[in-house]
Formats: C-alpha cells, sequence, structure tokens
C-alpha cells in the first residue's frame, strides 16, 4: 500500500477519499488521542464538532473522555465513521461551509488532519465561516501548516505536540477569533 502522501500526489485529495473515504482510518490516531485527554483541561469538548472527521478518531477519543455529545462532518469518510462509532455524520466540504456555514453552535470545532488540506485561498473563508458557530477551534495537525495565526483576526492561543513513531510531530493548536 501507497503512504497517504503518495496517493494524495498521484490521486489529488478528492480522488484519495472517493476511492479510500469508506474505509479510511487515521494512521496517527495514538497521537490524537494523547493531544485531545493531555490538554482537556484547556478545551470545552461538551458540544464539539468532529470537522473533516475521517472514520472517528476525535470522536472515539472524546467518548472515552466522557464526551458523548460530538457530531461527525466529513463528505467522503461518513461510511467509516458510521460504522466505527454509530453516529451519523454530517456530509460538508470546506466549500460548503464557506457558502453556507456550519448548521449549529459548537462549543469547539476539531479539525484533525484536514486543514492542510484546504486550498490557501479558501483558508480564511473557511476559518472566518466556522469561527461564527464557535468560539474555539483546535487543529491538529501533522504539519506546522496550517498557520491560521497569520490570518486577520485569529490568533493562536496554544500549541502542544507529540511525537510519531518515526520521530515526527503532530501538533495540536487551539485557536480564537479576534472579531
Amino acid at each position: 500500500m501507497k503512504p497517504i502522501r503518495k496517493e494524495y500526489e498521484d490521486l489529488g485529495v478528492d480522488g484519495f477519499y472517493k476511492k479510500s473515504g469508506w474505509h479510511y482510518t487515521n494512521p496517527h490516531e495514538p497521537q490524537i488521542v494523547t493531544l485531545l485527554k493531555k490538554n482537556k483541561s484547556q478545551l470545552n469538548y461538551e458540544k464539539a464538532l468532529d470537522f473533516c472527521c475521517g472514520s472517528g478518531e476525535v470522536t472515539a477519543a472524546l467518548a472515552t473522555m466522557g464526551f458523548e455529545n460530538t457530531t461527525g462532518s466529513d463528505p467522503y469518510t461518513r461510511q467509516a465513521f458510521q460504522k466505527r462509532t454509530g453516529k451519523k455524520a454530517l456530509s460538508l466540504s470546506f466549500k460548503e461551509v464557506i457558502r453556507k456555514g456550519l448548521p449549529e453552535t459548537y462549543t469547539t470545532v476539531i479539525a484533525s488532519f484536514a486543514l492542510h488540506l484546504c486550498p490557501r485561498e479558501q483558508l480564511y473563508p473557511l476559518v472566518s465561516q466556522i469561527f461564527e458557530s464557535t468560539s474555539q477551534l483546535v487543529v491538529i495537525t501533522p504539519h506546522k501548516r496550517p498557520q491560521l495565526e497569520e490570518l486577520d483576526g485569529i490568533h493562536l492561543v496554544f500549541t502542544d505536540e507529540t511525537p510519531t513513531p518515526k520521530g515526527k510531530q503532530v501538533r495540536l493548536k487551539i485557536y480564537e477569533r479576534d472579531f
């Protein structure tokens, strides 16, 4: 099996998830769980949106901490999410959120392994719409990207990281809006 990064290059992000979304699992789930548990006191998980939910890694981690009121959203991996969590997921793409916003308000929106895939020109409108429905955006990423603190009206509140078995870092960033 090819590494995900290579599949993204060969198929594009849309092509990759159309091919693999129904059975996708994030290979960095242990790091996601570690970061969410470690930073529980800094985050409000009472009504969370697991944005670009994959197969429900964030939702499953929150459930183990006693937070069951989590909604998933992903245009590609809804079947994998539902199979794992027993919950239906919304089908919101970046473009749909930019156009219509989110359907509800949330105590936090958690975007795990997703926002670094958003085209740069869509990032500000996407994040602006997300902040219409939450005061706290959590980004979990295998990169330093996206650096939302470079966008007007958004500031980085906190960052944490944990290593992968290969010695790379998975980062958790908490953002709030100034507007």
